[in-house]
């Protein structure tokens, strides 16, 4: 099976209140929306935020808690980048849960909430090679 991510949706109590965060605080442009959810084309990939109650109901679970043991990553090119994203991010309604610093492996990062608690680290990383499309390549 090849190895590969299609989609990642996150589960969302307020639809426009997250388009902001995502479309101002990032500057992503939604490739579809409707009532229930928004879709961000990503690198090879789809962001999907879905209402709640939507994707409980697609899902045919009820009780699904907002939000889930994990986080996503936005890896910037340059380590003063970290810091401007961040306050771009808190100013679209995201806010801080750690302020940027550098952790005992290497680099520099913080972490931002969406406005629905999803947790967004906001990295650099020297040995993360981005190329111009915005893909990260691992290295150490």
């Amino acid at each position: 099976m090849q190895q590969q991510i299609s989609v990642i949706t996150l589960g969302i109590t307020d639809l426009a209140r997250s388009r902001r965060f995502y479309a101002e605080g990032f500057g992503w442009t939604p490739i579809f929306e409707n009532e229930a959810i928004i879709f961000y084309q990503m690198n090879g990939f789809v962001l999907g935020t879905f209402s709640k109650p939507a994707l409980e109901q697609d899902m045919g679970r009820t009780g699904l808690s907002v939000p889930g043991a994990f986080s996503l990553a936005h890896n910037v090119p340059a380590q003063d980048d970290v810091i401007a994203v961040m306050k771009q991010l808190v100013k679209a309604g995201g806010h801080v849960i750690r302020e940027a610093d550098a952790p005992p492996h290497g680099g520099f990062r913080g972490y931002v909430a969406d406005p629905d608690d999803h947790a967004w680290e906001i990295a650099w990383n020297p040995a993360w090679a981005i190329d111009e499309q915005g893909m990260v390549t691992f290295g150490l």
